[in-house]
């Protein structure tokens, strides 16, 4: 039997967030992150966010983004994470709600596949583009069906409101670095700086008999902390 490993992005892979981490290299990191600080205040939409964000990348070269993802702190461990799941056979993924342009890059440190929102540099913005959190699950959902997986083979890794639809739907859920939200869910709660620690905590919820149910509660939860 072979698993699958889902990963968000954008806190728990990264250390921040990709729009934020972009607008950086650019030199533009004020005015992204008053955006993003607006959009976790919830005075913009989705939406709004991206129109506001998206002019600021306006003539980026790959290379420049390919710089800006290198640059990025990304938490320790991800590539080695990536290559041991893929020597035993199993599948792995990233879903964000970043924009696909970045995330795909984690497919050169070897994840099975990413997705992320459609959205371009200098392009527009709309509902069409983005990635929400219940786009998670319905990811999820297919890739499983894809695999000949259920949910009892799966564990997410997460750590924030974004990926509370998908630790409601799985069994084994990580919280790495988490909020109060997500870690009330998760079956195990990981704080670090190592992918690898986490990660570990996860495959343990796989080998566990009994496992954890969806959502697992607080009596349950298990704390990892490096």
């Amino acid at each position: 039997m072979t698993r699958l490993h889902i990963f968000d992005m954008d806190g728990t892979l990264l250390r921040g967030a990709a729009s934020v981490e972009l607008s950086r290299y650019l030199g533009m990191f004020e005015a992204a992150d008053a955006v993003e600080q607006a959009w976790l205040r919830g005075e913009i939409s989705d939406i709004e966010f991206w129109e506001r964000v998206l002019p600021l990348w306006k003539g980026i070269s790959e290379e420049e983004i390919d710089r800006a993802f290198e640059a990025a702190p990304w938490i320790d461990g991800v590539a080695d994470v990536f290559a041991d799941i893929a020597d035993r056979g199993e599948y792995s993924t990233v879903i964000s709600q970043s924009p696909r342009f970045f995330v795909k890059r984690l497919m050169n440190w070897g994840v099975g596949s990413a997705h992320g929102a459609g959205v371009e540099p200098g392009g527009r913005s709309g509902p069409d583009l983005l990635l929400t959190v219940q786009d998670k699950v319905t990811i999820a959902d297919a890739l499983m069906a894809d695999y000949g997986l259920t949910a009892a083979d799966c564990v997410a890794y997460g750590d924030s409101t974004s990926d509370v639809a998908l630790f409601q739907r799985l069994h084994h859920t990580v919280a790495v670095n988490g909020n109060a939200t997500i870690r009330e869910l998760a079956a195990v709660s990981y704080e670090g700086t190592d992918l690898r620690d986490a990660y570990a905590a996860g495959r343990a919820l796989l080998g566990s008999v009994n496992g954890a149910g969806a959502g697992g509660s607080p009596a349950r939860q298990r704390q990892a902390r490096s």
